[in-house]
């Protein structure tokens, strides 16, 4: 490769560089440095073991996001099957020998690093969905025989995911394909015609629902009737909330966390410590960050002139706001306790880099947003 060579590719990669949306990166860099801290307070005042290993994953992240950010977005939509199917062999490897934590069967051991592929395959269903609707002429979306395909590339992942079992994981999965389809402009009429076949499926669904997760749907309606056990968590969160007043009890002066009273303080509950301790104006602090990525990211695709970016844009955007909504409605007492993280804030790895693998493609649409692709785009060269 001559020196020419080199000194274009360079060249591309500053222009691709300064167009990354930095702002959108700040606001990321904010709202992770409120779950620092959240972690720093949930420690007892000290950073290990949770706020030093967020800050490195949340590090190594931004740096896979930015790098994510300036691949073309012509090579996503030319290997989106091959990550789908990369995904659906990891999940498959879950259920054939995963490792078992909490009750569940859902990560992956590879010795460096444990994995949770149901995590993953979030973002490669968006990819294969949007690669799929892009190539599909807008006559044929509706029509039956094409329909099934991506339906069977939503069922298969989610069935896979419930037999681990993770019911949370399941339910977005779904929600994020149904939220695709929409996008990719399925008519309304046939949404309400598989809502009316899963409300008539209730009865069987419920049979098959394993027996701590009947408890959970049980507790949601009456959290009371076990108060010392499956409705202890939710209990506990309501104290919490209800404590913090208008502005908190003060830096690490939460009694429910403090005392251990509140389950899950680091992970699926950190909602619950951030507004007992910064009140109901902190929450809202968290809640207008949110808000502002959400607002960012739904620009962003629309922003789009390719029909691939708009769908990808609009996937992730809509697992983040899953994320925010499942998670701050369950510890609110609004929807039964599952097991999904608040994205940025909570610990966790995966669940993490996810989310920042996540805007990375988002950043991609952006930085490559006047990028023209055809209906048979995949073969073109980036």
């Amino acid at each position: 490769m001559g020196q020419t060579s080199l000194n274009r590719i360079e060249m591309t990669l500053r222009q691709k560089l300064w167009h990354i949306h930095w702002l959108f990166v700040l606001l990321l860099c904010v709202t992770a440095s409120i779950g620092f801290t959240m972690l720093y307070s949930a420690a007892g005042g000290y950073f290990d073991p949770w706020a030093s290993r967020q800050m490195v994953r949340f590090a190594a992240g931004l740096a896979m996001m930015v790098t994510i950010a300036v691949i073309d977005v012509r090579l996503w939509l030319r290997y989106a099957y091959t990550l789908y199917f990369l995904a659906l062999t990891l999940l498959t490897a879950v259920e054939l020998g995963g490792s078992v934590g909490m009750g569940a069967q859902r990560w992956i051991d590879l010795g460096v690093v444990t994995i949770q592929p149901s995590e993953v395959m979030k973002l490669a269903l968006v990819l294969a969905l949007a690669r799929y609707f892009h190539i599909t002429q807008i006559k044929d979306v509706n029509r039956v025989f094409y329909m099934i395909p991506p339906m069977v590339m939503v069922v298969v992942p989610t069935a896979l995911v419930l037999r681990q079992p993770d019911l949370g994981t399941a339910l977005m999965l779904m929600m994020v394909g149904g939220a695709i389809f929409f996008v990719a402009g399925i008519r309304l009429w046939k949404f309400a015609a598989v809502g009316g076949a899963s409300l008539a499926s209730l009865p069987m669904i419920w049979q098959l629902l394993r027996e701590y997760q009947k408890q959970r749907v049980l507790t949601f309606f009456n959290p009371e009737s076990d108060p010392l056990g499956a409705g202890y968590h939710i209990i506990q969160s309501k104290i919490a909330l209800g404590s913090g007043g208008l502005f908190g009890r003060g830096f690490q002066q939460g009694t429910q966390s403090r005392l251990n009273f509140l389950p899950e303080k680091q992970t699926d509950f950190i909602f619950t410590m951030l507004a007992e301790e910064w009140g109901l104006v902190g929450g809202l602090t968290l809640l207008g960050l949110y808000l502002l990525l959400l607002t960012y990211g739904f620009a962003i695709s629309l922003r789009s002139h390719n029909h691939f970016g708009r769908l990808v844009g609009m996937g992730v955007t809509t697992i983040f706001f899953l994320y925010v909504f499942i998670n701050i409605a369950m510890v609110m007492g609004l929807i039964p306790v599952v097991g999904v993280p608040l994205p940025l804030i909570s610990y966790g790895g995966t669940a993490m880099l996810v989310v920042l693998l996540g805007f990375g493609l988002l950043m991609g649409v952006y930085v490559h947003r006047d990028v023209e692709i055809g209906r048979l785009g995949i073969d073109e060269k980036p």
